[in-house]
């Protein structure tokens, strides 16, 4: 006979699709490591593409691949009508 183990003793890969919000409930989430957690997000999206180096190709590549990649998405539909 199978044994029944608690919910909250699952392994995530044992949780089925219908149990998993009361699943993700029964998580202890304390206020300061949700805090930690969002400032260690905010700091490393700050140091990486705010605070960049002086000089680096990597920001006018972004903007530069952004602007191609719009003006692509953009006349996307034209192409399609002329044929």
């Amino acid at each position: 006979m199978a044994s029944v183990v608690p919910l909250k003793e699952k392994r995530p890969v044992d949780v089925k699709l219908g149990e998993l919000p009361s699943w993700i409930l029964t998580w202890d989430f304390p206020a300061k490591g949700i805090a930690g957690a969002f400032q260690g997000g905010c700091y490393w999206y700050y140091n990486k593409y705010v605070n960049v180096k002086k000089g680096n190709v990597a920001g006018v590549s972004m903007v530069l691949a952004a602007y191609v990649l719009y003006n692509y998405c953009r006349s996307y539909k034209e192409p399609k009508h002329e044929r």
